[in-house]
C-alpha cells in the first residue's frame, strides 16, 4: 500500500462546531534510531467516536502521548480544539482513562473522586460521575479491594470529573467481563451524543468493529486506513467461505489450494475454510466435486483487514 487509505471524512456528533477536535499535521516522533510516527495528518469531528488501532509499535502510544501533552513532536503540529495540548489540558478540555497507575488503594472509591476534584477549580459532582461510570454502589469501597474491571470505571469516573470535551482511552475495558463492557460503552456513547469527542486505542478488535463511529488504523507510523468498520473492511479483497466435508479428503485440499483464486485453505476437523477472491468458483468447485455441505459465504472481518494493511508485507 503506498499511501493512506482514506475512505471518508465524517462529520461526526449532531452539535455543529467550527473547529476541529483534534488536529495532528505532519506529526513526526523519533526515539533514537526508532522512527515511531511518521508523518501523521488526521482530523477528527466534535463528537465522533473515534478507534485507534494497530499493532504493537505502530506509534498509538506515542500518538496518544503526543495528544496529551506528555511527548512533544519532532515536526508537525497538535491541535485540540484549536489549542496546543498542554494548554488545552490546562483548561481541561482533555481527560485520559489509561490502562494503570493513577489509584491510592487506601483511599475509598468516592475519596479518590473527592481528592481528584480538588485539583481542578471547578468539577461535575462526584455522585453525578459515579452514577455516570456505573460504580455508585462501590463509593465505600476501598480502591484495592475492587476488580481490574471497577478500577478502570474509577478511572473512568476520575476523567469525567472535569467534563472534557476530548475523551481519550487506552485499553478502557481491560478487565470488564462482557456487561460491564457494554454498559461502558453505551455511557461512552451517550456522552458523544453531546458532542464529547472520544478517541480509543484497543487490542480488541471486535470492540471497534462494534462502538467506533470510524476507524483509524495504524502501521509503522503512518495512518493507512480511516473510515467507518464497514469501509476499512471493504479495502480487503476476498471472501471466507465455510463448509462442512463428510470425507476430509487431503486431495480435496489440495484442489483448492491450487486454484489461483484461493488465498488460503484451512481444514479444522470437518470444517473447512476457504479464502478466495472468487468465492462463487469455490462455492461451484465444492457444490459439484466433493459432498461439502452447510455451505456459507461471508465477507472478509475487521481482523482480515487489519492483519492485511498492518502485516510487514503490506506497503507502507
Amino acid at each position: 500500500m503506498s499511501s493512506t487509505q482514506t475512505v471518508r471524512r465524517p462529520s461526526g456528533g449532531a452539535a455543529v462546531h467550527t473547529v476541529p477536535a483534534i488536529e495532528l499535521m505532519g506529526l513526526t516522533k523519533s526515539f533514537g534510531t526508532v522512527h515511531a510516527v511518521r508523518g501523521i495528518d488526521l482530523t477528527v469531528a466534535p463528537g465522533e467516536v473515534v478507534a485507534l488501532l494497530g499493532p504493537n509499535g505502530a506509534g498509538k502510544t506515542t500518538t496518544i502521548d503526543l495528544l496529551l501533552g506528555l511527548a512533544r513532536p519532532d515536526a508537525g503540529e497538535v491541535r485540540v480544539h484549536g489549542l496546543d495540548p498542554t494548554t488545552a489540558v490546562r483548561h481541561g478540555l482533555i481527560s485520559a482513562v489509561m490502562q494503570t497507575g493513577g489509584l491510592l488503594k487506601d483511599l475509598t472509591v468516592k475519596e479518590t473522586l473527592q481528592l481528584t476534584a480538588s485539583l481542578f477549580a471547578g468539577t461535575r459532582p462526584v455522585d453525578e460521575v459515579l452514577t455516570r461510570a456505573g460504580i455508585s454502589d462501590i463509593g465505600d469501597r476501598r480502591v484495592g479491594k475492587c476488580s481490574g474491571g471497577q478500577q478502570q470505571r474509577l478511572r473512568f469516573a476520575m476523567a469525567l470529573l472535569p467534563d472534557p470535551e476530548l475523551l481519550i482511552l487506552d485499553e478502557p475495558t481491560t478487565g470488564m467481563d462482557v456487561t460491564g463492557r457494554r454498559d461502558f460503552w453505551n455511557a461512552i456513547h451517550e456522552d458523544a451524543a453531546r458532542g464529547r469527542t472520544v478517541v480509543f486505542a484497543t487490542h480488541y478488535l471486535e470492540e471497534a468493529d462494534a462502538y467506533a463511529d470510524r476507524i483509524v488504523l495504524v502501521s509503522h507510523g503512518k495512518v493507512v486506513a480511516d473510515g467507518t468498520a464497514s469501509e476499512v473492511k471493504s479495502l480487503v479483497s476476498g471472501r471466507t467461505i465455510r463448509a462442512t466435508l463428510s470425507d476430509a479428503d487431503p486431495v480435496v485440499v489440495q484442489q483448492l489450494r491450487d486454484m489461483d483464486t484461493a488465498e488460503s485453505v484451512e481444514l479444522r476437523g470437518d470444517t473447512l475454510l476457504v479464502t478466495s477472491t472468487d468465492s462463487d468458483a469455490v462455492a461451484r468447485h465444492l457444490l459439484t466435486t466433493t459432498d461439502a455441505r452447510d455451505l456459507e459465504i461471508t465477507t472478509r472481518g475487521l481482523e482480515d483487514a487489519f492483519i492485511s494493511l498492518t502485516s510487514d508485507g503490506a506497503e507502507s
